[in-house]
């Protein structure tokens, strides 16, 4: 019965194979599409010259490509998978999966494909790179970037990433370690050397940081970079020059508490006492969030639904002590007027809530509800009689 078979098989497998040999390709027009970056045209070009069911790994890979780089990344990743059933275990197939599903947002897919490469090559850098930048664990990323490092020392995005998530845990001096091994590679990297002046300062370091850092403020006057170096001359006992770069910041507006407060510093060690006394105060305005009075105010709020009428009390002045609020004015005189019956107090704060001027559109409920309070308040008989 198998005899009868064979004629059969040996002529099927024939005509598949001279099926095979007479696709004929026009080579110089599958090369203008590649030129002129026509990858659509050429996918579509491939197609039409083999059959759907092919399994000619050199056709799928061009299919591939083609759907790939024209944005088609559901063909793309049925050619791959084809080339992969049929030839599983290659490296630069299993990236391309890696890369479509990385750009359709499948991390999960992603993570799987290198983790399938990291299994034929424990020691493939760009499998750990990429991994570092598709986990959301601090500790994961941390692993796969030290891993990645160990690898290739002198890659500029794996150090400053590594440097980066190193300053994160202030793992300072392997910070500052991973950045030089780099910049000492690619000595014309800015960013790599703007990233080590935090990392050097923290070292002490700081007369690499002023060196470093005047020839970056060379190509350009980054605030990052003038923080950084005006910190440095600070510890050196430069304040003069300290002053001068916080000063440029001042000007542009971009100074924070930690600069103001070096500032004040560097006054004071000038005996600039008037200076020194200023920029105190600015200190501690710049340290105090202008969202501070609303957070006191929502603290309050929470022990006013607790029942816990002095701690709320106590929220509310702490917040006014940082700037004025008619929110919390109007919430403190219906504390005293509705929990705690202390009308006196109630006036106070209704008057301030007035005289605080809300918007009259806005806060027309409000307005016509305390201006009523205070009347019945006021005048508790006449309220009675009404």
């Amino acid at each position: 019965m198998m005899r009868n078979w064979l004629p059969f098989l040996f002529v099927l497998l024939f005509c598949k194979s001279l099926t095979a040999q007479t696709v004929s390709i026009d080579k110089e027009k599958l090369l203008e599409y590649y030129q002129s970056q026509r990858y659509a045209e050429a996918a579509q070009y491939l197609q039409s010259i083999y059959p759907s069911d092919t399994q000619d790994i050199k056709a799928l890979g061009q299919m591939a490509y083609c759907n790939m780089m024209s944005g088609k990344l559901p063909d793309a990743e049925k050619n791959y998978l084809q080339i992969n059933t049929l030839q599983p275990n290659s490296l630069p197939v299993l990236f391309s999966l890696t890369n479509i599903n990385t750009r359709r947002g499948n991390n999960a897919k992603a993570r799987s494909y290198l983790a399938q490469i990291i299994s034929i090559d424990s020691t493939n850098f760009n499998a750990y790179k990429q991994l570092a930048g598709l986990t959301d664990s601090s500790g994961l990323k941390l692993a796969y970037l030290k891993k990645a490092n160990v690898l290739n020392a002198t890659d500029a995005d794996v150090a400053y990433d590594l440097a980066t998530a190193y300053r994160n845990d202030k793992q300072y001096e392997p910070a500052y370690n991973v950045l030089k091994i780099a910049i000492a590679a690619d000595t014309g990297n800015f960013i790599l050397q703007q990233t080590l002046l935090p990392m050097a300062n923290q070292l002490g370091k700081y007369k690499e940081v002023i060196a470093v850092g005047e020839k970056l403020l060379q190509n350009d006057a980054d605030a990052n970079v003038m923080k950084d170096v005006g910190k440095a001359y600070f510890f050196l006992k430069n304040y003069q020059k300290c002053l001068s770069l916080y000063k440029v910041l001042e000007d542009a507006g971009t100074v924070n508490e930690a600069i103001v407060y070096y500032m004040t510093l560097s006054y004071r060690e000038l005996k600039n006492y008037e200076m020194a006394l200023v920029y105190a105060k600015k200190t501690i305005d710049e340290g105090i969030s202008t969202n501070t009075t609303a957070y006191y105010g929502t603290l309050a709020g929470i022990y006013e639904e607790k029942k816990q009428f002095a701690n709320a009390l106590t929220a509310y002045k702490r917040g006014l002590t940082f700037s004025s609020s008619n929110s919390i004015y109007y919430r403190m005189g219906l504390l005293y007027d509705l929990s705690l019956k202390q009308a006196k107090n109630a006036l106070t704060y209704y008057n301030l809530y007035l005289k605080g001027k809300p918007d009259p559109e806005k806060d027309k409920e409000q307005i016509v509800y305390v201006k009523a309070r205070i009347e019945a308040l006021t005048n508790p008989k006449e309220a009675v009689t009404k």
